[in-house]
């Protein structure tokens, strides 16, 4: 049986499981549409404050987050992601979601940040999985009133430290407060993103819940995909920084899971989405706040995704310094990509409103 298979979370039936993570500062709607062109079955957007949310204006669009909230060109399918640790302000910022309908929310238990975790959210409600539970109720409830009864997922990491481990418990919590799926990222708080995921989590995890277990964490390749899929028995995988610089990654995990021949990117084909990627962005963020977003993802699509490319080095000293879509397209069109990227220039590229 194969492992690239359709994945029910709740009412919503995905057509596969390799799905892309929120990564803050990453996943935005322009860079999901990449990721969906290239095979990714689910996407979720970078997390968003509940309480920013509520306190926002009526009209959400006006509002810098109304851009991390809207759906992608070509997104069919996508996920909101909040977080809060107050379930009565989830509750409401759930209900704000209605405009937007999302095939699901989910509540981010995770999120290491200080900032996020000084509020008491994030990977700081494993602290208290009870208050966990609490939050994501409330946000099953939000959705049943305001938004169909889609479903709630909750994304979270082993524990607090190492001395508090407690996974199982904050899952179950969760899986009682109406949770649909759990997305186990198998480090704990203190670990950051350091040291190494331990995958024997996902699969103790997928083996107690009776809902699915999505897992996360130390997903580069196509192969760790695989890997992951038969030491952990999760029903879906979810790429985070394997995916930064690199959308192409879907593909390649489908055709690795399913038998299928795959021919990585060429140098010029990674810089020519990295261009698209600057256009579509300058459409939600306008032109000079893209271009400087766009410095570190650049950088990011000359280093993942296939073989190394020549002269990198010295290609990402100028595009760290481009300012404007006119500096990215001379750079790129002096490395040789002329056609590529007259051809993108002059295509009709616009995201859903």
């Amino acid at each position: 049986m194969s492992l690239y298979r359709p994945v029910s979370i709740g009412s919503l039936s995905l057509p596969g499981n390799l799905f892309l993570a929120p990564v803050a500062g990453y996943s935005d709607r322009a860079f999901r549409s990449l990721c969906v062109d290239q095979g990714a079955d689910f996407t979720y957007t970078e997390l968003v404050s509940a309480e920013a949310l509520v306190r926002l204006p009526a009209d959400l669009n006006t509002s810098k987050s109304g851009a991390l909230l809207r759906r992608g060109r070509g997104e069919a399918r996508y996920a909101i992601q909040l977080f809060g640790a107050n379930p009565e302000v989830m509750y409401r910022a759930v209900l704000r979601l209605a405009p937007f309908r999302p095939e699901a929310v989910d509540v981010n238990s995770g999120c290491p940040v200080p900032k996020v975790v000084k509020a008491g959210a994030g990977s700081a409600l494993m602290r208290d999985p009870a208050v966990l539970g609490r939050v994501v109720e409330a946000a099953v409830r939000a959705s049943a009133e305001a938004l169909g009864g889609v479903p709630v997922t909750v994304k979270m990491r082993s524990g607090w430290d190492s001395a508090a481990l407690n996974y199982r418990e904050a899952a179950a919590t969760c899986q009682e407060a109406g949770a649909a799926l759990v997305t186990l990222h198998p480090r704990t708080r203190a670990q950051g993103y350091s040291g190494k995921s331990d995958w024997s989590h996902i699969a103790d995890l997928a083996s107690r819940l009776r809902i699915p277990v999505a897992g996360s964490g130390d997903l580069y390749t196509p192969e760790d995909a695989e890997r992951m899929f038969r030491e952990t028995g999760c029903a879906a995988v979810m790429f985070a920084r394997g995916a930064i610089g690199n959308p192409f990654v879907f593909a390649a995990a489908r055709a690795r899971l399913t038998g299928g021949a795959y021919a990585p990117p060429l140098p010029g084909e990674r810089l020519a989405a990295a261009f698209r990627h600057l256009l579509l962005l300058a459409e939600d963020l306008g032109e000079r706040t893209a271009c400087l977003e766009m410095r570190k993802q650049f950088c990011a699509y000359t280093k993942g995704g296939g073989p190394g490319i020549p002269r990198g080095n010295q290609l990402r000293e100028r595009l760290v310094h481009a300012g404007a879509i006119a500096d990215y397209r001379i750079i790129l069109e002096e490395y040789g990509l002329g056609p590529q990227i007259r051809r993108i220039s002059q295509a009709k590229i616009c995201l859903n409103p």
